[in-house]
């Protein structure tokens, strides 16, 4: 079953992102803040972290600068989810390590179509 960190400090979006994607037959975590990210990707090694970018203690580009910096978790699939949705923020992204971008707001179908492409699952 495949493993997915929740990384974002808006409880509302947290709870949008696992209804959207738990009857999908994933393993969901959440974490509220950059530091509580980090800790918990690197101790549970999730599939997938989607990452919000604007969050408490480690912004979201550093969260994912550490992640692919470490071999242990380098592996993980970062998709950052940010309300900044324009070329340069997603640029900014891509040069930080990001292997996904997302907008928000966003289409749920829209985010299980990206997961599943992400994890290598058939849709």
């Amino acid at each position: 079953m495949p493993r997915i960190l929740i990384a974002d400090d808006a409880e509302n979006i947290r709870e949008l992102v696992r209804v959207s994607l738990e009857d999908e037959g994933y393993e969901i975590f959440e974490a509220s803040d950059g530091n509580d990210a980090l800790e918990k990707a690197r101790k549970l090694k999730p599939d997938m972290v989607i990452l919000d970018v604007m969050m408490p203690g480690k912004t979201g580009y550093v969260v994912c600068e550490e992640l692919k910096a470490d071999p242990a978790t380098k592996h993980i699939f970062v998709l950052f989810m940010t309300a900044r949705g324009s070329p340069l923020a997603q640029a900014t992204a891509n040069q930080r390590g990001g292997d996904g971008f997302m907008a928000k707001p966003f289409e749920p179908a829209q985010l299980r179509d990206k997961v599943k492409k992400a994890l290598g699952i058939a849709g």
